[in-house]
């Protein structure tokens, strides 16, 4: 459906609404600006542009029974799941024919464009979905794994080595992610279900005087403005981003999202139950068409060792997906000590090894990706719900890491997750009160009782076992001992220590890792890999990489996440650019003086520079300044996850911007 079509609501008070449509010019813009009495350099520009302040605009909005925030295997699993109850509701005479007003927002030009992973699935949760998938039109699951192997590979050699039963693909399927919610999202709509890309949840819709921890329920969500420029004014272009009000939320962004960070400090959903902070590896991948003499068709493959040295966690992978394309790549544990390590450089240093070469010469690249995936396991698992909806998907941080696999267990619990809703969206349409809060706790209940929780519970302690001063040596021995025998059922877990940026080292206790130079068509710079990912942002748009002070609204990054603009500002113009300036001086100070600028290294698309500055030059340290090339952003959520200083906030660009996967 297209942004023009949606018929909204624009309220002219909190308790009245007339319905319009979603086309906002720049005159009704005008109209809806609410006069201020602020200094006028907080509102107005020199060239005539006010300032957006978020709290003075009017939005449009849409009441909805379910939103959910990404169109990924989680989101689209419960939107299609909340459609089958409704079906079997009306279906048994329960209903009364009223359809379900399911919204999924995709924050990508379409479903699929920023979907990325290896991929093999376990079908086990489709299965369940949808029984009959493989008689349907256009699904992609025409590649069936016929082999697992797992190889070790030095710096010249590479030797078979035995994998853990849990690495099994009996059943299994190779493909592209990205298609795979494609073909998901074209089911979902044939049910009914709106998705709308394009469309980026930038902020929850906060009820403050509901709920009974003083914390507020969630009553839905709002998208991003579009039409800013980069100093936050707005242009001819300029829509204010909607409303959606529903019963209830679903958050299912993948790893690390900004909506789903932000709601778990504010309802404190980690601490509050003990869980420990999340982990994560950075993969790395691309696709490549080879020659048919090299071509496997179903072959899976994965490798450790070689380039990585015996204190790094990670490992490479080799799928042969379907009509002659294969997907390799590298996943790197960001709980990585080393500040000189770059997980690009390392995957096209891996490609040289002869075992690689061998495969691709000849070849041709298709595609480049990059994106972190959740290995926290169960005991990184926050509380599940929140006053008016749930965390699902990799939102949740369902990934099994010793299978390497998390697309089950998304779909699995989107399933789960909309068995309450559904039961809950009922519930309050009977009772018709504005007050009564989504009940979302059951979800939690029923996750634990399923086979996901025992599918994480069993290899629990394989991830963090190799944290120890053994490092790689040390967790193969017990991951093999715990996966072939004590399969989990010990007394014990280990647990995970710190955050992935505490982990890392100071950049005088390591030496600089010298990477060879690209070798095309083997092997390629940074940016010649990105422009395979299609990524487009518009240049003259707010910075969504925040550091300190340097948030659009005239808020911090943090409230304008939770609040958007529901706060007045605490400082003018003036005194928000000093402060913006002296945060980026040490965030400089302190991750080029002692880390050696790892994020110029880490970056997998060289988004952040650090480069001379002139003498004086405000926001530098040392001669040095940060640049953000934030067009190149892949939305991997690396920076946010790894950089020491943790002051750098990933918030979502304008809705269809970043990358346009489409194989990956």
């Amino acid at each position: 459906m297209l942004r023009n079509q949606l018929q909204v609501r624009i309220p002219s008070s909190p308790l009245t609404k007339v319905v319009v449509a979603r086309q906002v010019s720049l005159k009704s813009v005008q109209r809806h600006w609410l006069h201020t009495t602020r200094p006028s350099q907080n509102n107005q520009e020199d060239d005539g542009r006010p300032r957006f302040v978020a709290r003075e605009v009017e939005r449009a909005e849409d009441d909805v029974d379910v939103c959910i925030v990404g169109a990924g295997p989680a989101g689209l699993s419960a939107a299609i799941r909340l459609k089958q109850l409704e079906q079997e509701r009306n279906a048994s005479g329960q209903g009364d024919g009223e359809e379900l007003r399911v919204v999924v927002l995709e924050k990508g030009s379409e479903v699929g464009a920023h979907t990325l992973s290896g991929a093999v699935i376990e079908p086990r949760a489709l299965n369940e979905l949808l029984p009959e998938w493989k008689s349907m039109d256009g699904h992609p699951l025409t590649q069936p794994a016929t082999s697992s192997k797992m190889r070790w590979l030095t710096s010249s050699s590479s030797f078979p080595m035995p994998h853990p039963p849990q690495m099994s693909n009996k059943g299994n399927y190779i493909l592209s992610l990205s298609q795979f919610t494609k073909w998901l999202g074209s089911v979902a709509e044939e049910m009914g279900v709106e998705i709308y890309p394009g469309f980026a949840g930038a902020s929850l819709v906060l009820d403050p005087n509901s709920g009974s921890d003083g914390k507020g329920v969630v009553r839905g969500v709002r998208t991003n403005e579009v039409g800013l420029d980069r100093a936050g004014r707005m242009k001819d272009t300029f829509e204010p981003g909607m409303q959606f009000n529903a019963k209830v939320t679903l958050l299912a962004e993948g790893a690390h999202g900004s909506l789903t960070k932000q709601t778990v400090r504010h309802y404190d959903l980690r601490n509050s139950i003990g869980a420990d902070a999340q982990t994560y590896g950075m993969g790395v991948k691309e696709v490549w068409r080879v020659k048919p003499e090299n071509y496997r068709p179903g072959e899976v493959i994965h490798t450790m060792g070689w380039p990585l040295d015996w204190k790094t966690y990670g490992g490479g992978w080799v799928y042969h997906m379907a009509d002659g394309l294969v997907s390799l790549g590298l996943v790197i544990g960001l709980d990585y000590a080393n500040p000189y390590l770059s997980p690009y450089r390392e995957l096209q240093r891996m490609k040289h090894h002869p075992y690689f070469r061998n495969l691709l010469e000849g070849g041709e690249r298709l595609a480049y990706g990059g994106r972190v995936i959740n290995e926290g396991g169960v005991q990184s698992v926050p509380k599940l719900f929140f006053p008016g909806g749930a965390l699902i998907g990799c939102s949740a941080g369902l990934v099994n890491v010793a299978k390497i696999k998390g697309t089950h267990n998304a779909m699995k619990s989107g399933m789960l997750a909309a068995e309450t809703a559904y039961q809950q969206v009922i519930k309050l349409k009977s009772e018709d009160s504005a007050e009564a809060v989504a009940d979302m706790s059951p979800y939690e209940t029923a996750l634990k009782e399923s086979w996901v929780w025992k599918d994480l519970q069993e290899v629990r302690n394989l991830r963090p076992s190799f944290n120890t001063g053994l490092g790689i040596w040390g967790g193969m021995a017990y991951s093999g001992i715990d996966s072939l025998f004590l399969k989990g059922r010990v007394p014990w877990t280990f647990r995970h220590k710190g955050t992935d940026a505490s982990h890392t080292g100071k950049a005088k206790n390591f030496k600089p890792i010298e990477y060879p130079a690209p070798q095309a068509p083997l092997s390629t710079d940074i940016l010649t890999s990105v422009s395979l990912t299609s990524t487009n942002h518009a240049e003259d748009q707010p910075v969504h990489l925040q550091l300190p002070h340097t948030s659009p609204y005239g808020i911090s990054p943090a409230a304008a996440q939770i609040q958007s603009g529901l706060e007045e500002p605490t400082t003018d113009g003036t005194a928000e650019a000093e402060l913006a300036n002296e945060a980026r001086s040490e965030h400089v100070k302190i991750n080029v003086g002692e880390y050696a600028g790892l994020l110029g290294r880490a970056c997998p698309a060289g988004v952040y520079e650090y480069v001379d500055a002139e003498q004086g030059e405000p926001g530098s340290w040392d001669g040095k300044k940060l640049v953000i090339n934030s067009q190149n952003c892949i939305h991997c959520k690396l920076c946010d996850i790894k950089v020491p200083t943790q002051d750098i906030t990933w918030t979502v660009p304008e809705g269809g911007g970043g990358p346009k996967y489409s194989i990956t």
